[in-house]
This record gives structure tokens, C-alpha cells and sequence, in this order.
């Protein structure tokens, strides 16, 4: 879970940052999940999925204050889909449950990239723009 989840982001950062135009806003982000959320969790299990999207909110919460001395004009921040319906996702889904498809959820989250601003440095979003706690 760790080398699907976590890595990618903390690798792509290491050397996409340093890229990042410093005379204006620029923004990273990563896809995180709700359940990576350890005041949310109220349903335990998926201790491996849970753990790795955990993780991955801590690097960018690290990442998010590096870059800030280093670029004041970056925010990073995590961003939450929702639940989408693929085939990552068929095996879990429930029958009195709706699910969005891959366009609706990609549409929602260029609306939040597009609302983010420096005082979102740092934090995690989900599809409709709700901060997801830590």
C-alpha cells in the first residue's frame, strides 16, 4: 500500500518542486482519501490502505511547510475523490449506495484545485471542498 499510496507522491515532490514558478501561485497535489483521516475513523479496519493514505497527508503537511520557506507562492494540499466507481472499488461497493463516475469526480476536484488558496497550504480537501481533519 505504501508503494501505491505514499512513495509516488514523496518521489514526484522531490523532484517537481524545486520546478515550481516562484514569482506566482503554483499548486501540487496528490490524491488522498478520507480514510486516511485518524480523527474520522470511526470504522477501523483497512489498517494497510488507512495507514499508507495517513502517511501520505503527513508528507504533504511536511512538504507544505518546507515549501513555504522555500516558495511562499505554493500550495500543496491533498485532495479526496470521493467514491468512485471502478474497478478498485466494485468489491466494496454497496447496493443502496451511489457512486460517482470518474468524470463527475474529476470535474469536482478541478473546481477545488481552482478555489485553493495560501491559506489552504497544507490541508486536505474532499470533491466538495470540505477540509478533511487530520
Amino acid at each position: 500500500m505504501f508503494e501505491a499510496n505514499t512513495l509516488p507522491t514523496a518521489l514526484i515532490s522531490k523532484y517537481f518542486l524545486p520546478l515550481l514558478y516562484k514569482d506566482r501561485i503554483t499548486k501540487f497535489t496528490a490524491l488522498s482519501a478520507r480514510v486516511g483521516s485518524i480523527e474520522d475513523n470511526e470504522l477501523g479496519g483497512w489498517y494497510s490502505y488507512r495507514a499508507s493514505k495517513a502517511a501520505l497527508n503527513m508528507i504533504l503537511k511536511n512538504l507544505s511547510i518546507e515549501q513555504k520557506r522555500l516558495n511562499p507562492n505554493s500550495i500543496i494540499f491533498g485532495l479526496h475523490p470521493g467514491t468512485v466507481d471502478t474497478p478498485l472499488s466494485q468489491p466494496f461497493q454497496k447496493q443502496d449506495k451511489e457512486y460517482f463516475t470518474p468524470e463527475f469526480s474529476a470535474s469536482k476536484l478541478q473546481e477545488v484545485i481552482s478555489l485553493k488558496t495560501i491559506e489552504d497550504n497544507g490541508k486536505v480537501f474532499a470533491w466538495d471542498n470540505t477540509e478533511i481533519k487530520p
